[in-house]
């Protein structure tokens, strides 16, 4: 049996905006980022895990909302931290 997501009705945004301009929190305090991810529940644009700051795990702790996406050009995958599974989100 493949592992699915129970969190996919906290799906609210798919689209990355244009431009991303980078991480929110690391614009505001001058620092660093690797990669870029987007909440999928607010839009948030935060850095990933390989970032010195890890603004989106730290945006998923302190308000509770489970799915990012890569905000990556070319990358659609999507990441649900409390399943610990990635996967596509397909548009009907």
């Amino acid at each position: 049996m493949d592992p699915t997501c129970a969190h996919l009705d906290a799906i609210q945004v798919t689209e990355l905006p244009d431009p991303v301009a980078g991480c929110a929190d690391c614009l505001a305090a001058g620092g660093q980022w690797v990669h870029l991810r987007m909440c999928q529940s607010c839009g948030r644009i935060g850095c990933c895990d390989s970032s010195p700051s890890r603004h989106a795990s730290a945006h998923n702790r302190s308000t509770g909302h489970p799915i990012i996406r890569s905000a990556e050009p070319g990358e659609e995958w999507s990441w649900c931290y409390v399943d610990n599974i990635a996967f596509t989100v397909t548009k009907e």
